[in-house]
């Protein structure tokens, strides 16, 4: 039996659509939710959300939120997510070259974190959007 599914940016709603199963990144580790699933309130850390619809899934980049599971409907109020059509590849790569850079400076403590914390996006971003091509093999061309 499906189970709804809302992800909620601060700039728009992202997702919402039914699925048989939806992976999260909670802060204590993966969660999988499934229709009847019990309550549950938890924190959301950088990672990927994964959407299952029979043999379909999809694949969508979070860099924190809350969710909010019911037995029937599962809220992401998510601080930032992308789903992988969405994200500008040129952009995540230079992202991620910036925080190398910023990391390989020595950066004091509080902007070490910090860095750490945009090399982890930038390459999230990139799993994302690189895991579709991969799935779709060597004929997939972006249009």
């Amino acid at each position: 039996m499906p189970i709804q599914v809302d992800i909620v940016t601060p700039d728009k709603r992202l997702v919402s659509d039914m699925v048989d199963s939806i992976t999260l990144p909670g802060v204590e580790g993966q969660m999988g939710i499934m229709h009847g699933h019990a309550p549950l309130l938890s924190t959301l850390d950088i990672g990927e959300i994964v959407l299952h619809r029979g043999a379909n899934v999809d694949y969508i980049a979070v860099t924190g939120g809350v969710v909010e599971v019911r037995p029937d409907k599962v809220t992401i109020l998510a601080v930032a997510a992308e789903q992988e059509a969405e994200i500008d590849v040129e952009r995540a790569e230079a992202a991620r070259e910036r925080a190398r850079q910023s990391l390989a400076a020595n950066p004091p403590p509080q902007r070490h974190a910090e860095a750490v914390k945009a090399l982890q996006r930038s390459n999230l971003r990139l799993r994302v959007a690189y895991r579709r091509r991969r799935e779709r093999g060597p004929s997939f061309r972006e249009g």
